[in-house]
């Protein structure tokens, strides 16, 4: 009898794990009044094909398929992926007090509805790789916030954002030291 287990109790451990996120406080979730076409703009921010949904998505699935050889990486990953679930909230709580519905369909400028999708997603099976799209998803979704916060009138949103931001940045450092550790 074969006593070998293909069990995970004795792999990696996740207990204990924190959001990856800068300590600053947020903002307070509040807007200056009811705005639909802001809401539009945050809603590509939350189910986008860069937005925190599609970021949280996948960097859960690449701690899933990293946790059991390489879990440090793992664990810094499962972190990235915490701070961005925080940050889909924070964005959700937004487009409702501008007046915009969460149901995971991005509003975009030109009028379509675009509804999230997993086709959002870049997959790669080596780690090097994982993180290299991560690096450049979390840029890009800094391009993205930036450019919303200049069409958005907003101090309070536009504070939410720009603490978004910071995340972000600390993202792409935590990934370069990643990549850097994987290399090396």
């Amino acid at each position: 009898m074969d006593n070998t287990c293909n069990c995970l109790e004795d792999s990696c451990n996740f207990m204990g794990i924190r959001p990856a996120m800068v300590d600053l406080p947020y903002p307070a979730i509040k807007v200056r009044g009811r705005n639909q076409a802001y809401a539009n703009l945050l809603s590509v921010d939350y189910c986008g094909s860069v937005s925190e949904l599609s970021a949280l998505t996948q960097y859960v699935n690449n701690e899933s398929r990293l946790s059991l050889e390489k879990c440090a990486m793992a664990k810094t990953i499962l972190g990235i992926a915490m701070a961005e679930m925080m940050h889909l909230q924070k964005l959700g709580q937004l487009i409702a007090l501008l007046g915009g519905t969460v149901d995971y369909t991005a509003k975009l400028q030109n009028g379509k509805r675009m509804l999230w999708t997993p086709e959002h997603l870049s997959l790669p099976d080596c780690a090097g790789k994982m993180i290299s799209v991560g690096i450049e998803g979390e840029k890009a979704a800094i391009n993205q916030y930036r450019m919303h916060m200049k069409m958005m009138d907003d101090p309070y949103v536009n504070a939410v954002l720009a603490r978004i931001i910071k995340d972000e940045e600390y993202h792409i450092m935590l990934l370069q030291a990643l990549w850097n550790e994987a290399k090396g």
